[in-house]
This record gives C-alpha cells, sequence and structure tokens, in this order.
C-alpha cells in the first residue's frame, strides 16, 4: 500500500512512525512533513489544508489511503473532496468535523443526545456576554466558538481575567473563530483525553491518556497546543470507562448517524472527571497532540489495519493490542511559546539520545543540513517503561542531550497520574 499522511508536526511524524512498521505498507508520503519525519518518509511540499494540491498528488501517486492529521483540512472538507474522486481516506467528513469545527454545534448536539456536559451560555456580541459575567461571578471558562490551533480556550481563575478573554476574542484575536464565544462553568476534576477509532456505527476507545496544556508547572500559565502526556492514566476506572462509552461514545456516533452525518475516523472527547460522573469539556475530530504520541508507543496492534477497518466501516468485533506499561511525552518548546517565538535556531544533541526514545518533530526543519526550529512546539520527547516513572524517567534523561536556543518544558508531566498511583 502507498500512505500518504497530511500534517507536519508531533502526531504526524508519530503516526508516520508507526504506519512504518505495518507490513502491509510499501511507500508512505507525508504533505508537509519536517525534518524528523523526512528520515521515515518522502515529504511532499504541499501545504495541509491545500486540499486540491492534496488530491492532485494523491491521484498522481496512487495513494491507497490518506490519513488525515491536523483538524483545519478535515473541517475544510478534505474528506468529501477525497470520497468525491473516489479515493479510500481516514478521517471525517466536513459536517461530523464540526464536533471540533464549532464548539456551539458541539453543545448542541450534546445537549440533544443528553451528553453531560458544563452549564454553558452562546453569545454573538460582547455586551451581553459582560452583562452574564456579572450575574454569574463563580469560576467560568471563555471559549471562541471555532478552531484556534488550541489556544482559544482561557480557563479564568477571576471575573477580570474572564471579562479581558472576552474582549479579546470579540476584539479579533482568534480572528473568525471568535466571533462567537461561549461561557461555560469551570469543572472541577481530573481531566482525560479519550480517542476512539469510529466507523460510522461503532466506537473502540484507545488507551486513556491525560495531556497537560498549561504552559507552566502546576497547571500554571495560558494554555498551549500541549505540553506532554501520558498513558494511561489511573483514575480512569473501568467503570469510568463503562460510563464514557455508554453516555458520550455511543450516543454521539447514533446522533452524527441519525443527522446523516456518520462519524469515521477519531473521535476525541475531553473529559472532566467530576464529582457527578464524568463530563465532556470538547469534542476533537482527529488524533490529539502530544496523546498520539506515547499512545503510538503502547499500540501493538496494526495501525493500517485499524484504520482501513474505520474507512471501510468494518470495525464492529475489532479488539486492540496494547504493550504492558505506560508511556510518556514531554514537549520541548521555543522560548516564547505561546506567545511570539524565534525560529531558525540550531537543535543539538539528537544523536545523544537513548535508544528507545523517540523524538518525534513538530516545529523542524532542515538548513544545511542541519536541523533548525520552525515552530513553537518543537518536538515532544517519548518513551514507553513497565511503569510511568520508569518512562518519565527515560524521558528526561534524554531531554537532557537536546538543546536549542530558549528551549523550555515542563518538569512535572504525570505528576497527578504518579500521585493517583501513589508512586511520589
Amino acid at each position: 500500500m502507498r500512505i500518504l499522511v497530511v500534517g507536519g508536526g508531533g502526531r504526524e511524524h508519530a503516526l508516520v512512525w508507526k504506519i512504518t512498521q505495518s507490513p502491509m505498507v510499501t511507500e508512505i508520503y507525508c504533505a508537509p512533513g519536517n525534518a524528523g519525519i523526512a528520515g521515515l518518509a518522502c515529504c511532499v511540499p504541499i501545504a495541509a489544508d491545500d486540499i486540491t494540491g492534496l488530491l492532485d498528488f494523491a491521484r498522481r501517486a496512487a495513494i491507497d489511503l490518506t490519513v488525515v492529521g491536523p483538524e483545519a483540512p478535515l473541517v475544510s472538507g478534505i474528506v468529501d473532496a477525497f470520497q468525491a474522486a473516489g479515493l479510500p481516506i481516514f478521517g471525517p467528513s466536513r459536517g461530523a468535523a464540526r464536533l471540533e469545527g464549532s464548539k456551539i454545534f458541539a453543545k448542541e448536539l450534546m445537549q440533544e443526545a443528553g451528553i453531560p456536559t458544563a452549564a454553558h451560555a452562546t453569545f454573538t456580541e460582547p455586551g451581553p456576554a459582560l452583562a452574564y459575567l456579572e450575574e454569574h461571578p463563580g469560576p467560568v471558562v471563555v471559549k471562541a466558538d471555532g478552531l484556534a490551533a488550541g489556544k482559544g480556550v482561557v480557563v479564568a481563575p477571576d471575573a477580570a481575567t474572564a471579562r479581558a478573554a472576552v474582549r479579546e476574542m470579540f476584539g479579533g484575536k482568534f480572528g473568525p473563530a471568535g466571533r462567537r464565544v461561549i461561557l461555560e462553568e469551570r469543572l472541577e476534576g481530573e481531566e482525560v483525553s479519550i480517542l476512539a477509532l469510529c466507523d460510522g456505527k461503532t466506537a473502540i476507545p484507545l488507551l486513556p491518556s491525560q495531556d497537560h496544556k498549561r504552559v507552566g508547572e502546576g497547571d500554571t500559565g495560558p494554555n498551549t497546543g500541549g505540553m506532554g502526556a501520558c498513558a494511561p492514566v489511573p483514575f480512569y476506572t473501568p467503570e469510568i470507562a463503562a460510563q464514557v462509552e455508554e453516555r458520550v461514545l455511543r450516543p454521539v456516533i447514533r446522533t452524527m448517524a441519525a443527522a446523516g452525518h456518520p462519524y469515521r475516523g477519531v473521535l476525541y472527547a475531553g473529559l472532566m472527571l467530576t464529582r457527578e460522573g464524568p463530563k465532556v469539556l470538547e469534542f476533537n475530530c482527529r488524533f490529539g497532540d502530544p496523546e498520539t504520541q506515547p499512545l503510538m508507543l503502547l499500540l501493538a496492534s496494526d495501525l493500517v489495519e485499524l484504520m482501513l477497518a474505520a474507512v471501510n466501516g468494518e470495525l464492529a468485533g475489532t479488539r486492540i493490542a496494547w504493550y504492558p506499561g505506560a508511556a510518556a511525552g514531554v514537549v520541548l518548546a521555543a522560548g516564547g511559546y505561546p506567545g511570539p517565538y524565534a525560529k531558525g535556531d540550531l537543535i543539538t544533541g539528537l544523536e545523544a539520545v537513548a535508544p528507545g526514545v523517540e523524538v518525534f518533530h513538530a516545529g523542524t526543519a532542515m538548513v544545511d543540513d542541519q536541523v533548525v526550529t520552525s515552530g513553537g512546539r518543537v518536538m515532544c520527547v517519548t518513551a514507553r517503561g513497565e511503569d510511568l516513572r520508569a518512562a518519565l524517567d527515560r524521558v528526561y534523561n534524554s531531554i537532557r542531550a537536546i538543546h536549542f536556543q530558549g528551549m523550555h518544558y515542563r518538569r512535572d508531566i504525570g505528576r497527578r497520574a504518579l500521585e493517583a498511583t501513589q508512586i511520589i
């Protein structure tokens, strides 16, 4: 098989890495790819949101399966375009991808399907939103309706922060994504990411993972695209898993199918495990980043077989095999991220990383045969171990060898999971 992976981040590097292990695959292309992916696949200089260019390439290269990493092309309808051309592609249609493309659409669907989520209100102008905040002085989360690269959510610790976030969003900070804003109650509990493979009728969850969104240790500072992740997590018990399948995953699949948009691909449910039970924070329409990196190290099944089963509507009865132990990934970010950051800084020490530790590139490029930074989240150092402590030790020991100007990372990835197992 000839596979095309769309995207150029750490998630796509991890997917390419796993796809190379399938005996079904003969050639792998990635558009646009990055410096790390170039060592595993043929990188094609086509932007991930250039649907016409990607479709033309897939036809010329006789691609057997296209795998879409980022959300933007999914929300823009890449799956619809490929399917209309008769080309197999893994991912949800434009109609199904609205679950991520519009937080308001997702909230309305959850209300229709009876899926537990936070109490919320929707606004199209700043005045009523600010008035709502005056009437509801409790902790609040401010969300831009549309896609904002993982940064359109402000968990406001006080009313002043919430008001500032409302003004910024309606003021154009996130462009069209902020034309509508959601204000919702701030839920308390452990946050867990559940990714499920879906074929329009069946949803099979992967191992539970935990992302670390805030830039600072102790979950402080602004939200980012994710500073690290670990899997599995001990507080996601079999009882909670059963509740999520019954109250979240199955209702989504059922409701989307009834609406004429059967959900195929990966459904990402961001959950808060509250005292009242699991509640949905958000839905995403693709593999999470950085959750995908540790999940791919733990996945023992053939990823290509699983994706083909999803595309062909044949997931029912499928069992996914996992390696024992745990895995973790820590993101190395450029100085200034998630704000403005420099590009073109030399990255050294990659050759000194211990065997078995995978460095999944995200914001990297090759310049004069040297690897340099080209994005905010530069790479994700990822490892598997007999338990989470062992995996994290391998990751942090390897990070010591890597350097680039302004490099920063969180030193407490996985701490909450470790505390839950009383390891520390």
